[in-house]
């Protein structure tokens, strides 16, 4: 009997010690013959992935909708060069965007064509998925395995497919896919150093390597140079065109179309990295269906003096802080594998004060902790009682679990 879709999660860890990185391509070379596969564009890096992948999936999707349905462009130019566009002039794409993790439904990892896929959808796709691969080998992948290979499943009506990796590059679940086009790299920096590395490099490296010989590369603004550094070299072993963006491509197109939506700096960056691998893969973008996008948890307005981030590294704190409004009251909390340390560090100097919100889960850092770096850092603090004033400025930011409490909370406990 197969198990519903909701029970199957809830029976398997997020986490693990060790995993089998072979495991996930035998299961997919199980799901291979049963499905259609799309051109993928690949995302890795740690900060940005999935506002960049959304923008790009969002862009890709509403490009020339008006003018019909896109289709694959099979013939060759009769001056025998290859087309470098993807899709034949003024039509419409079906686009799927894979993302993670979720802050209150798992629906929202999985994007078609402008929605998160339903329940039904879901459940429909799961006992398909679990009969073609049996219950030995779908009781074996971890949650992140299996629900990779949920999502090529489901996008395999797609015409295009937007994958953003999970914590890695190489051994990651999303690296199985074989028609890439185009893998992006956002801003990467120190996170994860369990599995990762203990260094920028070790993790560039190993994010890097999950690019596939004979695709295009396009390297995100970044933070530090070791990471051009192994590009360069890891685009040159494998024959990789790498195209290296500032994040300024249309910028000044994109300040003028989204004055009025006050994105910071760093998503109008992911933006314009968005817009270059569009123009890369020769698929056609609006920037103004920019104004309709809403990156629900990405420094998002929830209230006028209210804002979500699900940012939790010292990454996107710097990125962050420049956008904050002076005395912030910040609504935090952190899992304890995360610098929290070096993010309260870096956002001090705009903090009023710190309300500590509690979380669920297994990775939660003591309260104890935190509470000691804020005494240390002389930051006042108290717990969050839930009551938030007109007046003050908020910012929820600290992790997924931290965005998710705080919305439960407030009884804002819809998906977007």
């Amino acid at each position: 009997m197969i198990p519903s879709f909701s029970d199957f999660l809830e029976s398997k860890p997020l986490y693990y010690k060790e995993i089998d990185h072979e495991r996930v391509h035998r299961a997919y070379a199980l799901l291979r013959d049963h499905i259609a596969h799309p051109p993928a564009v690949h995302i890795v890096g740690t900060n940005g992935k999935g506002s960049t992948g959304r923008m790009l999936a969002y862009l890709a999707w509403r490009g020339g909708m008006e003018d019909g349905r896109w289709k694959m462009e099979d013939e060759t130019p009769q001056n025998g060069e290859k087309n470098s566009s993807l899709l034949t002039p003024h039509s419409s794409l079906s686009v799927g965007h894979y993302t993670s993790p979720h802050i209150l439904r798992f629906n929202e990892r999985i994007w078609i064509d402008g929605e998160n896929v339903s329940d039904e959808v879901l459940e429909e796709g799961h006992r398909r998925l679990y009969e073609i691969l049996g219950s030995a080998m779908s009781e074996a992948l971890s949650y992140f395995e299996y629900t990779t290979l949920l999502a090529l499943l489901l996008f395999e009506r797609c015409d295009l497919i937007v994958l953003e990796a999970g914590l890695g590059g190489e051994y990651d679940a999303t690296n199985v896919v074989e028609n890439k086009m185009l893998t992006v790299v956002t801003p990467i920096g120190i996170d994860h150093q369990a599995f990762l590395g203990d260094s920028v490099e070790a993790i560039a490296e190993t994010k890097l390597r999950s690019i596939t010989p004979n695709t295009q590369v396009l390297l995100a603004p970044q933070p530090y140079a070791e990471v051009e550094s192994v590009a360069r070299r890891i685009a040159e072993e494998r024959g990789c065109g790498l195209t290296m963006e500032d994040g300024r491509w249309k910028m000044e197109e994109l300040e003028r179309v989204l004055q009025n939506k006050a994105w910071p700096e760093f998503l109008c960056e992911n933006a314009s990295v968005a817009l270059r691998a569009l123009d890369l893969l020769g698929i056609p973008a609006d920037v103004e269906s920019l104004k309709d996008l809403e990156l629900f948890g990405r420094f998002y307005p929830l209230r006028e003096n209210i804002r979500i981030d699900v940012g939790h590294n010292p990454l996107a704190a710097r990125a962050i802080v420049e956008a904050m409004e002076p005395q912030t009251v910040l609504i935090y909390n952190s899992l304890d594998d995360k610098d929290y340390r070096e993010v309260l560090s870096t956002l001090r100097p705009k903090l009023k004060r710190v309300e500590i919100i509690s979380i669920e889960s297994q990775r939660a850092a003591t309260l104890r902790e935190i509470e000691s770096a804020l005494e240390e850092m002389g930051i006042p603090w108290d717990c969050f009682s839930g009551q938030l004033f007109t007046h003050e400025h908020y910012l929820v930011f600290g992790s997924f679990y931290t965005v998710e409490a705080f919305l439960k909370l407030q009884n804002m406990d819809q998906s977007f």
